[in-house]
């Protein structure tokens, strides 16, 4: 190898700016290191579970503005979450123009995300938890997940469950609900015919039901749920002062 009179002139000249740096006849360049991805964090979670009617949407409302035992707690209503991205058409996280098209056949045919179409609702919990999740003190609430076993598994690899609320509420009791909107969140939902509201309440019976013996481990607490119970009721149960 030899060396030029170029190569020799670079050797007393200054060093570029812009990061660029020479020694001797040798350059390169200075690369800034990738910033790491930041940690999603894995947040207490609260399962709130119910049959259709019972009160979970307008209980949920009411804890994100209260807080639980004395902590922030973010609320994700799933069903509600669907019905946003159907009409909006608006891509969440990774979701694509099909996800969009498939998660508007589930609402329409009032069916449930199974196990292979889960990465949907994961997408959506890691877009709340990012835009939610502040601390690692902070609650999440979910309602509408998981709504059978299956999905009970995946997600217990994104949250960590620490409670479950279950509004116990008989059919005729969900009935009288709806048809009163004792909520006061049926107002503009329009599956709530006869017939959509009996399949529901046998999907819950059939598959979101045994969700309360999968998690055994778990304390649960029941609530009895009337046609007069109100969000702010229901929440004083469940929220003694911190002792």
């Amino acid at each position: 190898m030899y060396m030029t009179s170029a190569s020799r002139n670079d050797q007393t000249s200054q060093s570029r700016t812009c990061g660029k740096h020479s020694t001797s006849n040798i350059e390169w360049v200075t690369t800034k290191k990738p910033e790491p991805s930041p940690q999603l964090l894995v947040p207490r979670t609260i399962l709130l579970i119910g049959p259709t009617g019972a009160g979970k949407t307008p209980l949920g409302e009411y804890t994100e503005q209260h807080g639980y035992n004395g902590h922030h707690c973010t609320h994700l209503d799933f069903g509600a979450t669907l019905r946003n991205i159907d009409t909006s058409l608006a891509p969440v996280g990774k979701l694509t123009t099909a996800d969009i098209t498939f998660i508007h056949k589930v609402l329409t045919e009032g069916a449930l995300l199974e196990d292979e179409t889960f990465y949907i609702a994961e997408e959506l919990i890691k877009a709340h938890i990012t835009a939610n999740i502040l601390t690692k003190n902070d609650y999440l609430l979910l309602n509408g997940l998981p709504r059978h076993i299956g999905q009970a598994k995946a997600i217990d690899k994104i949250v960590n469950i620490t409670n479950i609320i279950y509004l116990h509420c008989s059919p005729e009791t969900v009935y009288e609900r709806i048809s009163q909107n004792s909520g006061g969140d049926r107002t503009s939902r329009t599956d709530d015919t006869t017939e959509e509201i009996a399949k529901k309440l046998k999907i819950f019976e059939t598959r979101t039901k045994p969700l309360l013996d999968h998690y055994t481990q778990i304390p649960i607490t029941t609530i009895e749920i009337s046609p007069k119970s109100t969000p702010n009721s229901i929440w004083k149960t469940y929220n003694e002062p911190l002792s």
